[in-house]
């Protein structure tokens, strides 16, 4: 243990120290430094929260990456049909961090009961289906199973169950527009076999899942025919450069597009949440900074005749300097620790109990949605101690004019 820090821990732990004028201000300062903390895991845990859940959900229904027939134009039903014969289908070997490939197709149709009716999407999709991805969203019955031979069991969204009057085991009848204007609609007959919640207002109240052998029947599609192909990738961050190797990777005839760009302006949304956590991060770091430098002055000005007495003695400025930064980090350190003791606290608790709940509408989510990372814990801690520390330094910087004689007539 060196000198600075022996004379540090002795004034942290003298009962003058802690009894003196300055103990209201260090107590404003520590409790500065843990409502930041508090607020910095938050905003990051919330905001990052918040765009991993949403993205998730939007890839549950569309895959990360789609691949279609050009001529389709990017509509929400499939037109022109694709062969299952790729190169890519099932397995994409072709381009690494690949995980999974899955055939579906669309129709527009209408579900029509006796009081009423509603404009459907019904999402065609067969074994190959990733049904991971919708067993959080199942809130009754079960996952339908498409693997073996063509069933008439469908998923639809507690919205449709709600408004339609539906239940688990009931018959929903659809109807399809064929090609021809001139022919009847087609009719078809599923049972509900399962109801979920995504939260996603703009899926929910439009899609229904069923077996897709249905719609390629109705088209008048070959087996081996499907409206286009979902790809799941094993890290986001790496979308677009992926979307890009997909791209070069396909048949000229086919495009891709991966699901940033085919909802913009939900990404653009979801974008602005990184400015405002940085925005939330440099105003509370500002605060407990300026809070830290006013408790430094404010011990300083305490500490005078003491810090003459040290000088007189043979005390070097910067030894002097680096008593009061030691001080100053430990209060740092004691913010620091019930930051992250009632920040962590809230977030695990909103985690596991789901406390704080958010409208669908708005935000694409029913609760608050909390990401804990060790990797943003860390930057937040380390990040703040730092630089906390490094405008401490020039206000230290006054112990350099204190004169030895001067200070210790200083009362």
């Amino acid at each position: 243990m060196n000198f600075e820090f022996f004379i540090a821990k002795r004034l942290i732990s003298s009962k003058k120290y802690k009894s003196s004028i300055s103990a209201p201000i260090i107590k404003i300062a520590i409790t500065a430094i843990a409502i930041g903390v508090i607020m910095m895991l938050v905003s990051f845990a919330t905001g990052i929260g918040l765009q991993v859940k949403i993205r998730e959900k939007i890839a549950a229904f569309n895959g990360h990456i789609s691949i279609e027939n050009y001529d389709n134009n990017s509509s929400q039903v499939s037109l022109i049909p694709v062969s299952k014969n790729q190169e890519f289908y099932p397995k994409f070997t072709t381009v690494s961090g690949v995980s999974h490939v899955q055939a579906v197709a669309t129709k527009a149709g209408i579900i029509r009961t006796e009081t009423d009716f509603e404009g459907v999407i019904m999402k065609g999709v067969g074994g190959d289906y990733k049904w991971e991805n919708f067993e959080e969203f199942l809130v009754e019955g079960e996952l339908p199973d498409y693997s073996q031979n063509i069933n008439e069991d469908i998923i639809i969204s507690r919205y449709l169950a709600n408004r339609m009057g539906f239940e688990v085991g009931d018959k929903v009848v659809t109807f399809f527009l064929r090609e021809d204007p001139n022919r009847p609609p087609w009719s078809r007959g599923f049972v509900v076999k399962g109801i979920y919640d995504s939260g996603f207002q703009e899926f929910d109240e439009l899609y229904f899942l069923g077996d897709i052998r249905h719609i390629q029947r109705m088209n008048s599609w070959e087996k081996d025919q499907v409206g286009k192909f979902e790809v799941f990738i094993d890290d986001f961050d790496n979308l677009d450069q992926k979307g890009q190797e997909i791209y070069e990777n396909t048949d000229s005839l086919l495009d891709s597009r991966t699901i940033k760009q085919t909802y913009y302006s939900i990404f653009e949304w979801l974008s602005l949440f990184d400015f405002n956590i940085a925005l939330i991060i440099g105003i509370m770091i500002l605060v407990a900074g300026i809070n830290m430098i006013t408790a430094l002055l404010v011990l300083i000005l305490e500490r005078t005749q003491m810090i003459g007495i040290l000088k007189a003695l043979g005390g070097g400025d910067w030894a002097v300097r680096k008593i009061f930064l030691y001080n100053a980090g430990y209060l740092i350190l004691l913010g620091l620790f019930w930051g992250n003791l009632i920040g962590l606290g809230i977030l695990f608790i909103q985690k596991y109990f789901k406390l704080f709940p958010l409208n669908p509408e708005t935000y694409y989510v029913t609760e608050v949605p909390v990401y804990i990372g060790w990797e943003y814990i860390l930057a937040v801690n380390i990040g703040t101690l730092l630089l906390c520390l490094l405008m401490l330094l020039v206000p230290s910087i006054i112990i350099t004019r204190i004169s030895p004689v001067k200070a210790m007539k200083f009362d």
